[in-house]
């Protein structure tokens, strides 16, 4: 599939905007599942959509920015690298806004819908810090077949880092297995994985290592 960039018209700025100042905003209880989560947070000054349409295989980096740093830059790498299709959001150094992923909805954002219509199968880049885990990258979500290929491609890559497939070693909260998680939401679901600060720092072992990984898989 020939690359299709789209481009939204942006969102008026709301009360997420407060300048100089980093804090989650705006506050609320997680559990109102009828809150439109990504809505409100792309309408925050600042925060940044982007989409790259191109293969049936997909990189997302949705807490990508100020949140959890150098992970949509790893997934749009990767994404360039493998030719695969891309989409992140990226927050504004002002805002720190952390989500929970089983919240955001296809939905609520065009780009978004854009990405699930094309792609059957994704990882999604997180960033995580764990005094237990500092030299992690943790591989979770639904298709365990893609998380053990991405494993083998990621150790030679990385050989100071430890590299985790195995879902009952990695935190709970951190797995990747809900429904309504985007790395479940394509056809063939995905990989969540999880970069630790050390991982993170020069990512350009990683990016190649995931972009052939994703390459080279070939679903079952």
């Amino acid at each position: 599939m020939n690359e299709a960039r789209l481009r939204f018209a942006g969102a008026r700025p709301n009360e997420c905007y407060t300048p100089a100042v980093t804090r989650p905003a705006p506050k609320g209880p997680f559990e109102n599942r009828k809150r439109r989560y990504l809505a409100e947070l792309l309408a925050c000054r600042g925060v940044e959509e982007d989409l790259a349409l191109r293969s049936r295989f997909g990189f997302m980096a949705f807490h990508g920015g100020s949140l959890e740093t150098k992970t949509d830059a790893i997934a749009e790498k990767a994404a360039y690298k493998a030719d695969a299709s891309f989409y992140a959001i990226r927050q504004p150094p002002n805002l720190r806004w952390h989500i929970p992923s089983s919240l955001f909805r296809a939905d609520e954002s065009p780009k978004l819908q854009a990405f699930f219509e094309v792609v059957d199968i994704v990882v999604t880049v997180h960033g995580f810090r764990r005094k237990a885990f500092l030299h992690h990258v943790m591989l979770g979500g639904r298709n365990r077949a893609l998380a053990a290929h991405l494993a083998e491609a990621l150790r030679p890559a990385l050989p100071n880092a430890v590299v985790v497939d195995d879902l009952s070693v990695i935190p709970k909260p951190i797995r990747g297995v809900h429904p309504d998680n985007p790395v479940n939401v394509p056809r063939l679901s995905g990989v969540q994985i999880e970069l630790s600060p050390m991982v993170r720092t020069e990512p350009s072992s990683l990016i190649d290592a995931l972009a052939e990984g994703a390459r080279t898989f070939v679903a079952g």
